[in-house]
């Protein structure tokens, strides 16, 4: 009997607003907490490339910013630039939704959508937190504004609906060889996600304009046999926000170092000696310079 050796491979692209939990599907399908989830919106900056790899496929997601439709900072631009970039090589696109929000969607953003010549998946997240009558009532306004190949109403933590959406790009999902090893499971390397963990932190910890006026960048990584020393500096724009992130006699910046150091030594399971700095750059959401180093 001939063995089939069909390999389906592809890249699917997640879209959506700020906070809708585009982050949180990602990591659930890959199985891995490779992108920065917290209760604040625009917390994801950069295009992450998650890949899952079993027998017989290969689904390589891409997790974009939230479309910011006031772009305020050169910053923003470039976050939106990841987002149309997105459409570019997309064998799939999955609109995710979260019913409670405004359809907020640039008029572009839309256009782009629906000019996208692939499969399309409606996702309306957070089924838990709705009525069903919400949830209906959130798919018939979206399906009103484009067509959708297909609609699923799913929370992004069930492990059930999980597989729902996997099974669902699989019936779309062209025919190819895997893109990546199979052993692969991002496309960034270790010094993107322990500056994404520091930042992951920062936003938790802190208030108000600090999450987002901070970028971290790691400008030491050294691996020893037993050990892992990172040296990471914080950038904010004025000194107000460098005293508020150090806080009283070094308190504040202490916990972020406490609570980010756990979280870097379970990714990469071996003990890690971090070492937190913070430096004033004004306005380096606007330095195109500043901003090609940090990765945008």
């Amino acid at each position: 009997m001939k063995q089939n050796n069909k390999h389906q491979a592809g890249f699917v692209s997640i879209v959506g607003l700020p906070n809708v939990g585009k982050s949180t599907l990602l990591n659930q399908i890959v199985g891995e907490n490779l992108s920065i989830v917290t209760h604040k919106p625009q917390t994801t900056r950069h295009r992450i490339l998650g890949i899952l790899s079993e027998t017989g496929y290969q689904i390589v997601l891409s997790d974009v910013p939230g479309f910011v439709s006031k772009k305020g900072y050169l910053m923003h631009q470039r976050m939106n630039e990841y987002v149309h970039s997105s459409f570019e090589d997309a064998d799939i696109i999955m609109v995710l939704v979260d019913p409670g929000m405004e359809r907020k969607f640039s008029p572009e953003l839309i256009e782009n959508i629906i000019k996208a010549k692939v499969p399309k998946f409606l996702l309306i997240n957070k089924a838990d937190q709705y009525s069903e009558e919400e949830l209906e009532n959130s798919k018939n306004e979206w399906q009103e504004m484009m067509t959708f190949d297909e609609n699923l109403i799913i929370s992004a933590l069930d492990e059930g609906d999980r597989a729902a959406v996997i099974d669902t790009i699989l019936k779309y999902l062209p025919e190819n060889p895997p893109y990546f090893p199979e052993d692969q499971i991002a496309d960034r390397d270790t010094r993107f996600f322990v500056s994404e963990f520091i930042r992951e932190e920062i936003f938790l910890q802190y208030r108000e304009e600090i999450p987002y006026s901070s970028e971290v960048d790691i400008e030491d990584f050294k691996e020893l046999d037993d050990i892992i020393h990172i040296q990471a500096m914080i950038y904010v724009e004025r000194n107000s926000q460098k005293y508020i992130l150090i806080g009283k006699k070094g308190a504040a910046i202490k916990q972020l170092g406490i609570a980010s150091r756990k979280r870097i030594e379970e990714f990469l399971g071996k003990k890690v000696f971090l070492s937190l700095h913070v430096k004033v750059r004004e306005k380096w959401r606007d330095n195109k310079n500043l901003l090609q180093r940090f990765g945008y």
